[in-house]
């Protein structure tokens, strides 16, 4: 199978979605970016968000990644337990990531543990990183691609609180974080936040909070309420646009829970940049295939 035509095909359209995420971002992102520009009253912050839209329109022009780091891409799958290419899947996915390298060029960053030895193809021991959820009775697949650059990635952390500091220990913790190191990770920030009961589930519910659209909110209405809550605070902040200060510090604040222990109440921060490289791409049984974060784009 891995050397059919249709599994050519399948690795060509993931391989150029990727390849396109690192050099478009997604319209929900961009409508944020272009609203949070006009909020902007300060030359500094205006010219900041400028550079910002220049350098996407020389990305799309000159058909470049928008960023040098083009990250360790990882791929968040919503696997139908019936797409005909479920066994391939796996393959066709780091295989996509070698051909995506080449083609957009992407930049080398798998550095293999304790050999610290760079692969050059971004493919390495347990990389791209890949995120398996099983949709019983489905017939197609969702992938999210992220590319996960040093700098958003910088703030990334989790951690197990007592349970006496409550949900006001996870606020001060977000905030102590994004107040800390926020900076380094290009603000205007996409904040993803997971509470769970532990360190690890609440650090991979983080980074899936990343993967929602801007704008959605927690379907938990005490849930909602605090991601607009701190949304507002973090804004009051006023980092601003590369942190150089202005109206607003953040795109939005997203939280994904899971059940928790009594006895425990786990955080976790994932942070998006500015330029926010993420994409969705639904594939059919047939291979056909709708790009659902870039509207109307065709691979």
């Amino acid at each position: 199978m891995e050397h059919s035509e249709k599994y050519q095909d399948l690795v060509r359209l993931l391989a150029s979605m990727t390849a396109y995420t690192s050099k478009h971002l997604p319209d929900d992102v961009l409508a944020k970016l272009k609203e949070l520009r006009t909020q902007e009253t300060t030359p500094l912050a205006k010219v900041v968000y400028d550079s910002m839209f220049t350098d996407l329109d020389m990305a799309n022009k000159l058909d470049r990644p928008c960023c040098q780091d083009t990250g360790v891409i990882q791929y968040f799958v919503q696997m139908g337990s019936h797409f005909p290419y479920v066994d391939e899947m796996e393959n066709a996915l780091r295989d996509a990531v070698k051909v995506a390298t080449k083609m957009a060029p992407l930049r080398h960053n798998a550095v293999e543990i304790f050999d610290e030895k760079n692969t050059g193809n971004n493919v390495g021991t347990r990389i791209p990183w890949i995120d398996w959820e099983v949709v019983p009775q489905r017939d197609d697949v969702r992938v999210y691609t992220y590319l996960a650059g040093g700098g958003c990635s910088l703030p990334g952390t989790a951690k197990v609180l007592m349970p006496l500091e409550g949900y006001e220990g996870v606020v001060k913790f977000v905030f102590d974080q994004i107040t800390s190191y926020g900076i380094n990770a290009c603000p205007p920030l996409l904040v993803g936040v997971g509470i769970a009961g532990s360190a690890e589930v609440a650090a991979k519910l983080s980074k899936k909070a990343l993967l929602r659209p801007i704008g959605s909110r927690n379907s938990n209405p005490r849930g909602a309420m605090m991601e607009q809550r701190m949304e507002k605070g973090l804004n009051e902040i006023q980092i601003g646009p590369g942190g150089l200060t202005g109206a607003n510090s953040v795109m939005g604040v997203h939280i994904e829970q899971a059940a928790r222990h009594p006895a425990t109440i786990a955080v976790g921060l994932s942070t998006g940049c500015w330029a926010h490289r993420r994409s969705l791409l639904h594939i059919f049984a047939d291979l056909s295939y709708e790009v659902l974060s870039h509207k109307g784009v065709e691979l």
